[in-house]
């Protein structure tokens, strides 16, 4: 199994950039709900949490566990969210950078962040550094992808309480064969993404038999 390190973060922060911030988002490929990203500042120096990865490699009392001693090892942790709306206008992608821009700015003043993902272009994220699969090799953005799918997964759970029979709390609304089946029998909820296909094709006319 990969383990995250503290490379990245050591370099800047010998380089006088002390405070480093991690950061991921989680939720592109549900169909519903919105895109949630954490921002997590690190102290300068400081020690690894055993166990800490990528949340997708973590089961849900590790994610539970992990989330609050990142929490207490941080000196601040920013949560921001785009909702459905904003996803269907800009795209899932320019929803998600909005997302970790709110988060980044519920953390304060810093000097860098390592952001998961693509090279990120046309929109100001501040000083950072984009790493692919970012949430394998940074410490403190596995520490931001921990976090937050813990807050996206909670919010999901409370929203199946209103909205029952799609699973959500199990399956935080990805396309699941149960979400699949109870979109079919339940419906579309104003939740739901109508831009992705498995919605969309719900929602589109039967096309009339016949040429």
């Amino acid at each position: 199994m990969i383990v995250p390190s503290l490379v990245i973060e050591r370099t800047l922060w010998s380089s006088g950039l002390l405070r480093v911030v991690g950061v991921d988002e989680v939720g592109l490929g549900s169909l519903c709900g919105p895109v949630v990203a954490a921002a997590v500042l690190l102290p300068p120096n400081c020690s690894m949490i055993d166990g800490v990865r990528d949340s997708k490699l973590l089961s849900v009392a590790q994610r539970d566990r992990l989330c609050l001693e990142i929490t207490r090892q941080a000196i601040a942790v920013g949560i921001g969210a785009a909702s459905v709306p904003e996803i269907e206008l800009l795209n899932v992608l320019r929803a998600s950078y909005i997302a970790m821009q709110r988060a980044l700015a519920r953390v304060g003043p810093y000097d860098h962040a390592l952001i998961d993902g693509r090279a990120i272009t046309r929109f100001d994220l501040g000083q950072h550094t984009a790493i692919v699969d970012g949430d394998a090799s940074s410490y403190a953005i596995a520490c931001a992808s921990v976090v937050a799918k813990v807050r996206r997964d909670r919010f999901m759970k409370r929203l199946a309480v209103r909205y029952p029979g799609y699973g959500w709390e199990r399956n935080a609304g990805y396309g699941t064969k149960s979400h699949l089946a109870a979109l079919r029998s339940l419906g579309v909820t104003p939740w739901h993404r109508r831009t992705y296909a498995p919605v969309r094709h719900l929602l589109s006319p039967l096309l009339p038999s016949g040429c």
